[in-house]
């Protein structure tokens, strides 16, 4: 399989791993003074009562968020946390406890409370450590949380600006920018020892448009693992303020969408979240082997077209889902998830690749040190056709196009999902024609892929804003699609509020 580039930004700059970059690998070691055998002295606390496996999460995160409404400075931080997360996991058990202060004394404590947690018979022993082999995804001289925060106030203004002579209806304007530097290392009892430093940086606008009638809201984003720069290449302030100001005038004149059973044309990009959703979950591993995936079992069998083959891949330069190694210390991967409707395996951490004896795909997810790794998506798209968009919206007689979603969520049990479309609009005779509001996309993950008879050539990921969100934990993650023809899907309602799900 062959992925996808990296952004023409970086094409156009040097961009070089500087001495800073690489002091950072040793971070835990040269700030807070840890040692090999300081490692090996904790992880032997861990599997003192027994157990099969043992690893330290060991995480430094520095962050800045910055809120501009009413063309004002509402609200900025920065903040810094560190911590230190000990699991142990004896059988299918697992006993995790966790730690803000770094000293030994504490660290030695979590691990003794995980491994009285996890007590079991069996007792494993920590072999030497084996250092992750380096490679550099997402190389940054300065990460964005070390530039000036006047640099970034500006980056908000400016859109807060943009959006607001986009056009006298926009009434009211939102911009937000984040960014952190992640700092980790992970070492096991199994040899695993990695360290990575992991920038995030983010922009998002929000708009609000008015008539005496009515009222309509759009949102733009996007950024990855990038520098502040990023922001001042192709994807400035002001292209995602007009982006969000757009959306946000267009619904003003939508009409209410059909509902009903109907064709469905899906747009490149960011409509990929309904593959995250819809199908995505369902193939993470431990969904799985505890038989509460609609997926469960399927491995060999058809679950889509022919046309489809979809991919999870944490390799990809500068995305937002990506990352050298995952926060088991294993090297991410791009892995074929279903191949020509053929589905082919699924996403698994440690844990997972153990119990279930497959291979371990590198997608062990948490969102911090205070959580507990878990099989998780990175980018996950669907590989481009060969059909030419413009003759996929040919084909539709009569039906909806879907541009933009605001989100979704999906029961992993049965693979039923729910969907609101942000920006759509009909086709009717072969032609994109009024915009529509209130669209709402029903079905079945392993149904809907079945339905696909169209697949362009087209492909794109989107611009960097996903989050998702499973068991109470949210992961950055990128979706992709290229433009999809589904032939029957309900259209109509309103989208469930649950607490999971995909966040923009």
């Amino acid at each position: 399989m062959t992925a996808l580039g990296s952004p023409s930004w970086a094409r156009r700059h040097l961009i070089h791993v500087d001495k800073s970059s690489l002091d950072r690998q040793r971070f835990f070691f040269e700030h807070y003074g840890v040692t090999e055998h300081d490692l090996e002295r904790y992880l032997s606390a861990a599997l003192s009562a027994g157990g099969d496996y043992a690893d330290l999460y060991f995480e430094y995160l520095s962050s800045t968020s910055l809120m501009v409404d009413e063309s004002m400075v509402k609200s900025a931080s920065q903040g810094i946390s560190a911590g230190c997360g000990v699991r142990v996991v004896s059988g299918e058990r697992t006993g995790y406890a966790y730690t803000d202060d770094l000293s030994s004394e504490r660290i030695l404590h979590a691990a003794k409370t995980a491994a009285l947690i996890a007590s079991a018979p069996a007792k494993a022993t920590v072999a030497g450590f084996q250092k992750a082999a380096a490679r550099s995804l997402y190389p940054v001289t300065l990460p964005s949380v070390d530039a000036e925060i006047s640099a970034k106030v500006e980056l908000v203004m400016r859109a807060d600006k943009s959006a607001r002579a986009y056009d006298p209806r926009i009434q009211e304007v939102r911009a937000s920018y984040a960014d952190e530097l992640r700092n980790i290392l992970v070492v096991g009892s199994d040899g695993t020892f990695a360290e990575d430093s992991q920038p995030l940086a983010r922009m998002n606008v929000s708009c609000i448009a008015k008539t005496e009638a009515t009222s309509a809201r759009g949102t733009s984003g996007g950024g990855g693992r990038v520098a502040l720069d990023f922001f001042f290449g192709e994807k400035t302030p002001e292209f995602f303020a007009k982006e969000s100001a757009r959306q946000a005038i267009l619904q003003l004149d939508a009409r209410e969408a059909p509902a009903g059973e109907m064709e469905v044309v899906l747009g490149p990009g960011w409509p990929g979240v309904l593959l995250h959703e819809a199908v995505g979950h369902g193939l993470e591993a431990d969904f799985n082997r505890k038989k509460t995936s609609a997926f469960a079992g399927l491995v060999g069998k058809r679950v889509a077209s022919e046309k489809c083959t979809v991919v999870d891949n944490g390799t990809m330069p500068w995305r937002r889902g990506s990352l050298n190694v995952d926060d088991e210390g294993e090297p991410t991967q791009e892995t074929v998830l279903i191949e020509n409707g053929i589905l082919k395996g699924y996403l698994s951490d440690k844990l997972s690749s153990r119990l279930m004896g497959i291979s371990d795909t590198g997608n062990g997810r948490r969102e911090s040190y205070e959580h507990i790794p878990m099989p998780r998506m990175t980018n996950t798209y669907m590989l481009a056709g060969q059909d030419d968009p413009g003759d996929i919206i040919r084909s539709v007689k009569r039906g909806i196009y879907a541009v933009n979603f605001g989100g979704g969520q999906v029961d992993i049990t049965n693979g039923k999902f729910v969907f609101s479309a942000s920006e759509a609009y009909m086709i009717e005779d072969g032609q994109i024609t009024a915009p529509i509001k209130g669209a709402t996309l029903i079905g079945n993950g392993p149904d809907v892929l079945t339905r696909v008879s169209m697949v362009g050539n087209d492909l794109k990921l989107d611009e960097g804003v996903g989050t998702c969100g499973k068991d109470g934990q949210a992961v950055p993650v990128g979706v992709g699609i290229p433009t999809l023809k589904i032939d029957r899907l309900t259209v109509g309602g309103t989208a469930r509020k649950d607490p999971g799900g995909f966040m923009q």
